[in-house]
């Protein structure tokens, strides 16, 4: 079976049709690469920001050695001052 296109030689527009048929392939496996490329950054910038939520979520402030005793009676001097 020729498919044709119009005119009298078949030839030339098979070539067509086979250069078209080749150009779609073509174009559809560069539009598929750009895409997978497209969701790989999507998903690392999504994975990022879980992992940066976690370890905000999962932050403890360093505790230092405090006096509690002392700042307790620093609070009394002063309710003391303002009498």
């Amino acid at each position: 079976m020729i498919l044709s296109f119009g005119g009298n030689n078949p030839e030339p527009d098979a070539i067509k049709f086979r250069n078209l048929i080749s150009f779609a392939a073509f174009k559809a496996n560069i539009m598929s690469v750009t895409r997978l490329k497209r969701k790989n950054r999507k998903d690392k910038a999504k994975s990022a920001r879980r992992r940066q939520t976690l370890k905000i979520q999962g932050f403890k402030p360093v505790s230092k050695g405090v006096d509690v005793a002392k700042i307790k009676e620093e609070f009394k001097a002063k309710k003391a001052a303002k009498k």
